[in-house]
């Protein structure tokens, strides 16, 4: 992989507008023995936050809902400044992977003009007075926190300055500030350490610091390694499943052979107490969990089980009646006008499992009157709320501490692991270390919903005219926080009866293209199955959909499909990003027959990104044979040129690491990753089920170029590279090919290409010797 940033533009963008031009805002000094700072931003006026008619994200999109959303409780956002002079910050998001304690460090080492390794970041407990606060989604939390933690790194670093002036009996402005150190001409030099108790303010008080420009930078915008990745390479970094809980042993749970069906009776459970190591087993809402010595026993005994369930919700359902219902939900699209030409599409996406590498774990000891809870969680607010209700407990009785996670794209959202140990810890009386088997992830795990799209696109006289979207999906689940947010923040007499789905779908979804009478719209079927939103709400599968339309209406106006798309771009940072995209990946360069080009736009979270790629569909590669059991081969994609303009890159090195990621997830996706649903249940029970992209599969050249800031303020990173990247593939598949694929992940076989794992017990056995699984 090669990646850079493109020349920097001979001035910075302007301060404002945005969060953080060359404005003054409020802070506070807190009381406390050593120096501690909080931020104080106002929410916008009301009518600022209104929100607009559908298809004007421009002006108000889900990233201002949320950071408008965290915005009252700034104030509790706090640095504080140590006698050994580090910097300490409780930081009140997840970190999943994804960097963003290395981000937040670099903010905080920015405005205190201090050595990065001199800031420690760990990761806030739940805290129920951050209301909306500590919710960790959307592509949002750089965008919602840049300025809080800023500002109250300023705060602190102001007082500092004033305490040594006053010290010194000399003004602030003849002060200099390097590495944490702070000196004057006369030679007096000291230290933020030697300076944090003298500091300190033993009333809390306003102060009013100003934020550095964006042409002081030493920090912000510069490639930085991840602050945790020596401790992640050396195994010293800590998850849930390496905490040491004092009498916390290992236990897991048998599931029911389709979703949400629950255990009436277990026949044998006194025969399972006997196996070795097995020290309980109980009946929990979710299934029957057991606890042993290891987890090896563990799995031994929850195959062993002999249980009677309860029918689930979804028992009826297939791949083939989740179509039908889908489609019979979808709106027709308006007829045509007379002497314009129409392109209609229909586009089917299957269920994809919301897996991470790191399955679902928790820690839980539950006492009569208290709970104690460890998990990485991205709505730990909510956890808390819920495992208290659950237990029967005063949430102040509950403690819920977030660890860091090892991986999530949505899936942290909601604390189903928390929710078991919980239930499990109370059922034994006894703490437990609670895990998910992989069956359990992609069986009883959260999903990207099935969903489908109805497209009719009109054009005439080189202009197009109309373009109707209808996107229809199984109800996704937002019952983490995502739907109290919007009910409590944004839900005004605009949006009319429009559910919770139905707004983050208008504030998410925009089209980069200045197309006519612009119309998308989401239906929902209403089924109960186990869904999220997984590193995207909706917008890998509606760009995706979207962009092999303009392709065809490219081909219809007789257009070259790149210069059609910067033809119709919205804005100059889309053509931009589409110039690039093809010098540096060599736009329309001849191409054996069967391999082809395709590229694809998205602007989500106040970024924008732009994917080329090439896909081989010769013959000879989609029917060559790798060397692992079960593979699927396909056609490859063999090339991605990636360019993303995030508005402010905070950390290149950190931004590129997010678009790599983004592109293998927009790989698999259109390509090979999904579940097939049968009698309510997935029938891929693992990786290998799964065919997420594979070595095999991955391109052997990707370039991904950071565009010159555009903005003052960082927009979101998490999800944005996954929707561009899919499209692309998608459309470079249907260039070589010369057939539009319509069914996602185009590799999704039938038959199947693995023999699925009965469905129970869904958990395998344990293999004894794994040198036969090794290549």
């Amino acid at each position: 992989m090669t990646s850079h940033r493109a020349p920097r533009a001979t001035t910075r963008p302007p301060d404002e507008p945005g969060l953080t031009g060359r404005r003054r805002f409020l802070g506070y000094l807190l009381a406390a023995p050593t120096l501690v700072a909080a931020a104080r931003l106002a929410a916008p006026p009301a009518a600022d936050a209104a929100v607009p008619s559908p298809g004007l994200t421009d002006a108000y999109d889900l990233s201002d809902a949320l950071t408008h959303a965290a915005l009252p409780t700034s104030n509790l956002i706090t640095v504080a400044v140590n006698p050994d002079g580090t910097v300490s910050f409780a930081l009140h998001r997840a970190e999943v992977g994804q960097g963003i304690t290395t981000a937040v460090a670099m903010l905080i080492a920015e405005e205190m003009s201090l050595p990065l390794e001199k800031v420690r970041i760990t990761l806030a407990d739940a805290r129920s007075e951050l209301v909306f606060n500590q919710l960790t989604g959307g592509s949002n939390s750089i965008h919602a926190i840049y300025t809080p933690v800023r500002l109250a790194a300023a705060v602190a670093r102001e007082r500092m300055k004033l305490t040594a002036a006053q010290q010194w009996h000399v003004p602030v402005a003849e002060l200099d500030l390097a590495g944490g150190v702070i000196a004057h001409r006369s030679g007096k030099r000291a230290t933020y350490g030697s300076l944090a108790k003298t500091a300190a303010s033993p009333t809390t008080q306003e102060f009013t610091p100003q934020l550095k420009s964006a042409a002081e930078f030493t920090i912000i915008g510069r490639p930085h390694n991840r602050i945790d990745a020596l401790a992640a390479v050396t195994g010293r970094k800590q998850f849930a499943m390496d905490l040491d809980v004092p009498g916390a042993k290992p236990t897991m749970v048998r599931r029911a052979p389709t979703i949400n069906g629950t255990a009436r009776s277990i026949r044998n459970a006194d025969q399972v107490l006997t196996m070795p190591g097995i020290t309980d087993v109980a009946i929990i809402s979710t299934g029957v969990a057991v606890r042993g010595e290891t987890f090896g026993q563990c799995i031994d005994a929850v195959r062993a089980l002999d249980v009677t369930w309860s029918p689930g919700t979804v028992d009826g359902e297939s791949d083939e009646t989740l179509l039908r219902k889908l489609k019979a939900a979808t709106p027709p699209v308006k007829p045509a006008l007379p002497l314009t030409t129409a392109v209609d599409a229909e586009f089917t996406f299957a269920f994809a499992s919301n897996t991470p590498l790191e399955t679902n774990c928790a820690v839980a000891d539950v006492r009569k009157d208290r709970a104690e809870i460890w998990s990485s969680l991205k709505v730990p607010i909510i956890a808390k709320q819920q495992i208290a209700q659950r237990l029967g407990l005063l949430e102040t009785a509950v403690t819920v501490h977030v660890v860091e996670g090892g991986g999530s794209f949505g899936r942290h959202l909601f604390h189903d692991a928390a929710m078991e140990a919980a239930e499990a810890s109370r059922a034994f009386g006894k703490p437990v270390r609670l895990m998910w088997h992989r069956t359990d992830d992609f069986r009883h795990g959260r999903a990207h919903p099935m969903c489908f799209s109805r497209i009719r696109a009109t054009c005439a006289a080189g202009e197009v005219l109309t373009f109707e979207q209808y996107h229809t999906s199984v109800k996704t689940d937002f019952g983490h926080g995502f739907g109290e947010l919007i009910t409590g923040t944004v839900t005004e007499p605009e949006l009319g009866n429009y559910s919770v789905a139905q707004t983050i779908f208008l504030l998410s979804q925009r089209s980069p293209y200045a197309f006519g009478v612009t119309t998308q719209l989401l239906n929902e079927v209403p089924l109960e199955f186990h869904t999220g939103s997984m590193r995207n709400v909706y917008s890998p599968n509606v760009r995706c959909a979207q962009e092999l339309v303009v392709d065809q209406l490219a081909a219809k106006m007789g257009k070259d499909p790149l210069a059609f798309r910067r033809q119709f771009a919205r804005e100059e940072r889309y053509r931009k990003v589409l110039d690039v995209l093809a010098e540096k990946g060599r736009w329309g360069r001849s191409l054996p027959a069967g391999v082809a080009q395709g590229v694809a736009l998205a602007h989500e979270y106040k970024a924008v990104a732009g994917a080329l790629v090439e896909i081989d569909a010769r013959p000879e590669t989609v029917g060559r044979e790798v060397p692992v059991r079960e593979g699927v081969t396909g056609p490859r994609v063999t090339r991605v040129t990636f360019v993303v303009d995030p508005g402010l890159c905070i950390n290149p090195r950190g931004l590129e690491a997010q678009m790599l990621g983004g592109i293998n997830d927009g790989i698999a996706t259109a390509l090979t990753f999904g579940l097939h649903i049968d009698r309510g249940l997935p029938l891929e029970g693992s990786w290998d089920n799964g065919f997420y992209t594979r070595q095999w599969n991955v391109p052997p050249e990707v370039e991904i170029i950071i565009m010159p800031d555009s903005g003052a303020d960082p927009g979101g990173a998490g999800e944005l590279a996954v929707a561009p990247t899919m499209a692309a593939v998608a459309c470079a598949y249907a260039r070589a090919t010369g057939t539009m694929p319509t069914t996602f992940p185009i590799n999704h076989h039938d038959p199947l290409r693995f023999e699925p794992l009965p469905r129970e017990p869904s958990i395998p056995q344990s293999p004894t010797d794994g040198l036969d699984k090794a290549f």
